[in-house]
């Protein structure tokens, strides 16, 4: 953070923001500016370099071979790289999840490298694809109500030693590895595979980069009733759909 203002980077647009995932930057951005906070927003495309000073960077979902270049891109880029290493956040969303990590499968059926910035491998799964609601406990440590996403992939994604579940599901795939894991998280470092957008379903989450960013253990409240009547209508909408 520089004094009173935050700046928030949304990562190549024009490769990554499938099912509404530019909503995640719409969200953070209207609730940064809630507390009173003066917000620079950049939107940064796969054809300029990624700025290293940003506090929270958030990266969407995409096609395989849009999901390939930007994983190119980003790494002979190195900015977010190295604003990870400066302490930036991270948020991150299916495709964008799998590209944070250690390595995923591409387009071409080849193991491509990730940026490493989360300790997550992902394949390509054999079955069904998994597509629908997902409810979900989110990780104890990080204090958050239950998480509503929806899903639509069809990667495997395992989470290492050294990155922890974002959640463990009640419904749905999540990491589609049959564990019952949801996304994975490290530090300030984050990736799902939930849509929705996210953090339009989930507002708390973006609460908590915000607090990251600002290294504190609150915010000042704000006018919840929108996101809360949203949540209510996906996770009792979600509850009724047939086993």
């Amino acid at each position: 953070m520089s004094d009173n203002s935050l700046r928030l980077v949304w990562v190549y647009p024009d490769l990554l923001s499938t099912y509404g995932d530019q909503g995640n930057a719409l969200v953070v951005e209207r609730r940064a500016r809630q507390r009173g906070l003066q917000v620079e927003r950049y939107d940064v495309r796969s054809d300029q370099p990624v700025p290293t000073s940003g506090d929270i960077y958030l990266i969407g979902g995409g096609e395989d071979r849009p999901q390939r270049l930007a994983a190119e891109r980003l790494r002979r880029d190195g900015g977010l790289q190295r604003a990870v290493g400066n302490g930036a956040i991270v948020f991150s969303v299916c495709a964008g999840y799998q590209i944070i990590g250690n390595e995923f499968i591409n387009d071409l059926g080849q193991r491509e490298p990730g940026l490493g910035l989360l300790d997550v491998v992902s394949t390509r799964g054999e079955g069904e694809r998994c597509v629908g609601d997902v409810l979900g406990d989110i990780d104890p440590r990080l204090g958050l109500p239950q998480l509503t996403g929806f899903e639509n992939h069809q990667g495997v994604t395992h989470v290492g030693p050294n990155a922890r579940p974002l959640a463990q599901v009640r419904l749905g795939r999540g990491n589609g590895t049959g564990d019952g894991t949801e996304g994975a998280y490290n530090g300030t470092v984050f990736g799902t595979y939930m849509h929705g957008p996210v953090l339009a379903r989930n507002p708390l989450i973006a609460d908590l980069l915000l607090k990251l960013a600002l290294d504190v253990n609150a915010l000042p409240p704000t006018d919840d009733r929108w996101y809360e009547a949203l949540r209510n209508e996906r996770i009792n909408a979600a509850q009724q759909q047939p086993a």
